[in-house]
C-alpha cells in the first residue's frame, strides 16, 4: 500500500471521527435542557396575573406572558407525597400505596403507620431515571418528601436512587423557612440563612455548574408552604400593612381578621418564591442557556385562603370563629376535601420558539400528564407498558397549539387520609359536574354543579331531582371504574359494589 493511500484512509477515518464527534457535541447542544419549577402548597389564585388583587408576583407573571398557561390543572391528590408521588411517575398514588403525606421519623404528632408505604418503591421508574439514562444530568434541589427514613433501609428513598446525579435540599416534607436543616454535598446540616434564598443559591450553582451536557435541574420550592414567616424584608414590604381582601368574606363564621392575616402572610411567601425564581431564570440568562432551556412550572397542590370556611389544602382545617368537634374518624378543626381549590394547580411552561406568548389553554390537564410531556420535550422515548403504565399524556400537542379534536376534560382525583383523620375519599369531576364519595362514611359525600357553581357552595348530594339521581349515578360508575383500572387498594377494604344512591 501507497504512501498515499495509507494517508488517504487515515484521513477518511479522521473526517469520519470528527463528523461523529461533531454530531454528537452538535446533538447534545441541541437536545433542550429542563427547568422544572415545583412549588410548595401554591395555589393558582395567588398570582397577579390570574386576577388576585392582592398577589405579587412579578416574575412568574412574566414568565406566564412569554409561554402558555393551563387554566384547568389539576393534582391527583391534595398534599404533598402522593402528589408529588404522581408528578414523578405519572401514575396516581394509591398504586404505591403512598396514601396521605409522609410522616417523618421526627414528627411530633404522628407515628408512622405500617401499612402505609414510608417511601416511593425503588422499582419505580420515575421521568428524572428515563432522562438519566437518555444522556441527561439531573439534578433535584429543594423538597423530596419521598421517603426520608435515617435508618439503613431508608437510604433506597433517597432521590439519588430515583433518577437524581445530585441532591441539595430536605428529603422531609417541611423546614424552617430560616436556618433550616437541608442535606447539601451529602452532608445534613443547619444551614444560616432564609431557606427559600437558600435552595435558589443551590439551583443557581447547578446551572453554573454544567457542562455541554443537556440538563434537567428539579427546582423543588418550599415556599409558599408553611410557616411563612419570616421573609426578606423587601417580600413582606407589599403586605405589611395590606387589608387584603378575601376570597369568600361572607362565608357564615368566618374569622375574617386571622384569615386576613395569614393572607397576607402567605402572599408574602409566596413573594419570597416568586423573587427566587427570578433569581434561577436570570442565572439562566447569564449563562446563555435561556434560549435552549424549556421552563416547567406548577405546584403540588392549591391551597384554601378562607374558601369554603377552611385554609390548608385537601386536609383542610377550619378558619371559622366555631371549630366543629371533632369526630370517631375526624380530628377537631379539620375538614377532609376535594375541593377545587385543593386539587387545582398553577401550570406554565415557556419554551422558546414553541409556546405562543400568553395564550391560555382550557383543556383539563393532570400531574399525571408532566411524565410523557417531558420525555417528549426531551425526544426520549417512553418505557414499555410492561416495565412503567403511565396514566397520563404528553401535553406536547396541546402546548404547540395543535388542535386535538377528542381531548377528555373528565378529571378523577383520590385522598385516602390517614394522618389527623380517616376519610376514604375519591371524586370524579366533569365540565359540568363534580362528585365525591367518601367511602368511609356516605354522609360526607358531595355533589357540585360546578358549572354554574364553580365555588362549590351548594352541595346538591340530597337533591331528589330525576336529573341529579342520574348525574350521582353515571359518576359513581366512572369512579369505580377508575378504581377498578389502577387496582385502588381501597377495593379489598370496602364494599364499594353495594350500590348505596339516595
Amino acid at each position: 500500500m501507497t504512501v498515499n493511500k495509507i494517508k488517504a484512509i487515515l484521513g477518511a477515518i479522521c473526517l469520519l471521527l470528527s463528523t461523529s464527534i461533531t454530531y454528537a457535541f452538535q446533538e447534545a447542544i441541541e437536545r433542550p435542557n429542563i427547568l422544572f419549577i415545583l412549588t410548595d402548597d401554591q395555589a393558582p389564585w395567588a398570582f397577579a396575573s390570574s386576577g388576585d388583587p392582592n398577589a405579587y408576583t412579578p416574575n412568574l407573571d412574566k414568565l406566564a406572558a412569554k409561554g402558555v398557561s393551563f387554566r384547568n390543572a389539576f393534582t391527583t391528590t391534595p398534599v404533598c407525597s402522593p402528589s408529588r408521588t404522581s408528578i414523578m411517575t405519572g401514575r396516581y398514588a394509591s398504586e404505591y400505596n403512598i396514601l396521605d403525606f409522609i410522616v417523618s421519623p421526627n414528627h411530633s404528632k404522628l407515628t408512622f403507620d405500617p401499612n402505609v408505604n414510608a417511601g416511593l418503591d425503588p422499582k419505580s421508574i420515575t421521568f428524572a431515571e428515563m432522562l438519566q439514562k437518555n444522556g441527561y444530568h439531573t439534578g433535584l434541589v429543594g423538597k423530596w418528601h419521598l421517603g426520608d427514613w435515617s435508618t439503613e433501609d431508608g437510604k433506597q428513598y433517597h432521590p439519588k436512587n430515583h433518577g437524581f446525579d445530585y441532591f441539595s435540599g430536605l428529603l422531609g416534607g417541611g423546614t424552617s423557612p430560616e436556618n433550616p436543616e437541608l442535606e447539601i454535598d451529602g452532608e445534613v446540616k443547619i444551614v444560616k440563612g432564609l431557606t427559600t434564598d437558600i435552595l435558589a443559591n443551590e439551583a443557581i450553582s447547578f446551572i453554573k455548574s454544567t457542562g455541554n451536557s443537556p440538563f434537567l435541574l428539579c427546582f423543588n420550592t418550599r415556599a409558599p408552604h408553611s410557616q411563612w414567616l419570616p421573609v426578606a424584608d423587601e417580600d413582606w414590604a407589599p403586605f405589611q400593612n395590606m387589608d387584603p381582601i378575601l376570597p369568600n368574606p361572607g362565608y357564615p363564621d368566618l374569622n375574617i381578621a386571622k384569615a386576613k392575616r395569614k393572607m397576607r402572610e402567605y402572599l408574602a411567601s409566596t413573594a419570597g418564591m416568586d423573587r427566587n425564581v427570578g433569581r434561577v431564570l436570570a442565572a439562566l440568562e447569564e449563562k446563555g442557556l435561556m434560549d435552549n432551556t424549556i421552563v416547567v412550572f406548577m405546584s403540588d397542590h392549591g391551597y384554601n385562603m378562607g374558601h369554603n370556611g377552611i385554609e390548608h389544602k385537601g386536609n383542610g382545617k377550619w378558619i371559622t370563629k366555631n371549630i366543629p368537634a371533632a369526630t370517631s374518624n375526624i380530628n377537631t378543626g379539620y375538614r377532609p376535601n376535594l375541593f377545587d381549590n385543593s386539587i387545582k394547580i398553577p401550570a406554565i411552561v415557556y419554551w422558546k420558539g414553541v409556546t405562543q406568548a400568553g395564550r391560555k389553554i382550557d383543556q383539563t390537564i393532570s400531574v399525571l400528564d408532566i411524565y410523557p410531556t417531558l420525555l417528549e420535550m426531551a425526544g426520549v422515548g417512553l418505557p414499555s407498558e410492561a416495565e412503567h403504565k403511565l396514566r397520563g399524556r404528553s401535553l406536547v400537542p396541546l402546548i404547540k397549539g395543535e388542535e386535538v379534536a377528542d381531548w377528555d376534560n373528565d378529571f378523577y382525583s383520590e385522598y385516602s387520609m390517614v394522618n389527623y383523620a380517616t376519610s376514604f375519599l375519591r371524586s370524579y369531576r366533569t365540565p359540568e359536574w363534580k362528585l365525591v364519595r367518601d367511602f368511609m362514611d356516605p354522609k360526607r359525600d358531595e355533589l357540585y354543579h360546578i358549572a354554574l357553581d364553580p365555588e362549590e357552595n351548594i352541595n346538591l348530594i340530597n337533591d331528589s331531582s330525576e336529573e341529579v339521581r342520574q348525574v350521582i349515578e353515571v359518576l359513581h360508575q366512572k369512579i369505580l371504574t377508575k378504581m377498578k383500572e389502577i387496582n385502588d387498594p381501597l377495593l379489598s377494604e370496602i364494599e364499594v359494589d353495594k350500590a348505596y344512591f339516595r
